[in-house]
């Protein structure tokens, strides 16, 4: 009898460090900032670690990704960003961040989809809850997906009206990505 109760003690301590190790381990609090730059304007990220979150950052390293792009510019007032930036300007904004990135041109099948979007704040938005929702110029949400899987969202508030800091929020929300090993 005391033979069983030995091994089986030893099997709940093992258990009970595992599932606390995890547990620490997957803690992630999204309203965290991890980077200087995320303290700069509101920042929200979500990393799923459930899917290949490890996977992806060499993706972006090797020049494995596909950019998808839109510009949502403001309806009930007048759009500032409208004449100022079209998406192919933004791709390109965005690529010179990437190719800072790639390291090595190795073929891979799989790819990374970086899907973006900069939204213009309409501050006219008879929807805006709050005097807070019409502090900021606009936002710009990135989507990292691998094999159809979400594995990393980050939205960022750009401040400048004529969007100049924009640029800034991309990158951030690149070194954000990057950043997770």
């Amino acid at each position: 009898m005391k033979k069983m109760i030995l091994p089986g003690i030893l099997i709940l301590i093992i258990l009970f460090v595992t599932f606390a190790v995890f547990e620490e381990v997957n803690k992630f609090d999204p309203n965290q900032k991890r980077l200087a730059c995320q303290q700069e304007t509101t920042t929200f990220e979500k990393i799923h670690f459930e899917n290949p979150i490890w996977e992806t950052n060499n993706l972006i390293e090797t020049n494995n990704f596909i950019v998808k792009s839109d510009i949502e510019y403001s309806r009930y007032m007048p759009s500032h960003l409208i004449n100022i930036l079209t998406v192919k300007q933004a791709d390109e904004i965005l690529n010179s961040i990437l190719e800072k990135h790639i390291v090595s041109n190795t073929p891979n099948e799989k790819k990374l989809i970086i899907d973006y979007y900069i939204y213009e704040n309409d501050k006219e938005d008879k929807g805006k809850k709050g005097p807070k929702s019409k502090l900021y110029a606009g936002y710009v949400l990135f989507e990292f997906k691998l094999d159809n899987k979400l594995v990393y969202k980050i939205q960022t508030d750009y401040m400048d009206i004529d969007g100049k800091d924009i640029k800034d929020r991309m990158t951030c929300a690149i070194e954000s990505f990057l950043s997770i090993k």
